[in-house]
């Protein structure tokens, strides 16, 4: 597959918005088919260590391989990653499907290899998407193509859970499962038509340990975006067993029904969609730094006075409206994050970079959830919502008040700045 190495000026949005719709359909064709495995283990074994354990399957992955994922990235073919990574989930659906066919019901052993492979393909597809996109569109609309990416993926939050509770109704379990195959081969198709230009690292001899450390030392030099890491990987600590117990908060707390704590889910997904829309269509800041740390004061604003309101009806009322707000400003740490990580290095180091990143992010998570539960019997769940949200305040100060990381972005652009001043002074020289 010999492809352009530049962008497309003319034609990158029509490129673009292919690949987009692609993700789009076979991301909430996979969704679709999560949350009916999670509803068919809830409903088949009505066990919390059964579910425990499929959460955890689908963490794991990212925290293990993710550093070890960007020297793969990088050297190999991207377009040829992500189309194997679709086909290797759809072979395992469609065993999964054949089984659950011929036998009385599905082998949970099965169930689990299945969503082990859903959680390494994500763990190899998230951060290739995620280095493409500086290649495939202009550098001045990297934050708001981010953006709409997070719409499509706050879109898929809304939509699946809908879908997924009314096709597992209707749809035998072994049939339904078949629709990720669906979502695969429209993802493939669409990719067949898609130009993903080529960066020099591609075809490179992989050396693993080495590659992973080099990824290791160019986000460590990068001193600003480190120390912004660092306080990512702690909010994430903090924030995540508030996030693991919402329907413990709706069902337990305030003593709503399991469509309660639907609705709290899609409501907060529905916040990050209109936040991912505003930073797609209006999404020029001079200095981004500024809207993260607003998106640290919301979120712990919001998620600790949650805990502070009370176990009545109309207190739950104030509770969906508290997370429509922490949904809004969800998008504006994580898609400005991404846009300033991209623009901070060449797309050749990205995969390395980003793997270690997602890792280190996403390390916490577990560890947080661990503690969740036993934290909750101990102290009772609102005050878990309590001090997530007045850590997630200190975290936002922390990363106001060490300067490095204040600034990176305004640091950021101007280098950038300087950057295309020196190329297009060498483009007049060439011209004389």
């Amino acid at each position: 597959m010999n492809e352009q190495t530049t962008i497309d000026m003319k034609n990158w949005r029509r490129n673009f918005y292919l690949f987009l719709t692609g993700q789009f359909l076979s991301g909430i064709t996979s969704m679709v088919v999560q949350y009916s495995i999670i509803w068919y283990l809830t409903e088949a074994t009505g066990s919390a260590t059964v579910l425990s354990i499929a959460t955890l399957l689908g963490m794991i992955p990212m925290v293990v391989l993710s550093p070890f994922a960007g020297p793969f990235i990088d050297r190999l073919n991207k377009k040829g990653l992500l189309m194997i990574t679709d086909i290797i989930v759809a072979i395992f659906a469609l065993i999964l499907s054949v089984v659950g066919t011929l036998s009385a019901d599905f082998p949970l052993w099965l169930v689990f290899v299945s969503l082990l492979i859903r959680a390494i393909a994500q763990t190899f597809q998230m951060p290739t998407i995620q280095s493409i996109l500086p290649t495939m569109v202009p550098e001045e609309e990297l934050t708001k193509i981010n953006g709409q990416l997070g719409m499509v993926q706050s879109a898929n939050f809304i939509i699946a859970p809908a879908l997924g509770a009314f096709l597992f109704s209707v749809i035998p379990m072994n049939f339904l499962i078949l629709v990720d195959v669906l979502g695969a081969i429209v993802g493939v198709g669409l990719l067949i038509f898609i130009k993903i230009p080529h960066i020099p690292s591609e075809g490179e001899r992989i050396q693993l340990m080495e590659d992973t450390v080099f990824g290791f030392k160019k986000l460590i030099e990068n001193k600003g975006l480190w120390y912004i890491t660092l306080i990512g990987a702690a909010f994430t600590l903090i924030f995540m067993p508030a996030a693991s117990l919402y329907p413990l908060m709706t069902m337990s707390y305030f003593n709503g029904t399991v469509g309660q704590a639907g609705l709290i889910e899609v409501i907060y997904a529905m916040g990050m969609l209109v936040g991912g829309t505003i930073i797609g269509i209006f999404g020029h800041w001079k200095n981004r730094m500024k809207p993260i740390l607003l998106a640290y004061l919301v979120i712990g604003l919001t998620i600790g006075a949650s805990g502070l309101m009370p176990p009545t009806s109309r207190g739950f009322v104030y509770f969906a409206m508290l997370n429509a707000a922490a949904g809004f400003a969800t998008p504006y740490f994580n898609t400005l994050l991404m846009a300033m990580i991209q623009q901070s290095y060449e797309p050749k180091y990205l995969g390395r970079i980003l793997g270690v990143l997602n890792s280190l992010m996403s390390i916490t998570g577990p560890v947080g959830l661990i503690f969740a539960g036993p934290l909750a019997d101990k102290i009772g769940v609102e005050n878990i919502f309590l001090i997530a949200g007045v850590g997630t305040l200190i975290c936002g100060l922390v990363n106001f008040l060490v300067p490095t990381a204040r600034n990176y972005d305004k640091e950021l652009q101007r280098k950038l700045q300087e950057a295309k001043k020196i190329a297009a002074d060498e483009r007049e020289n060439i011209i004389k």
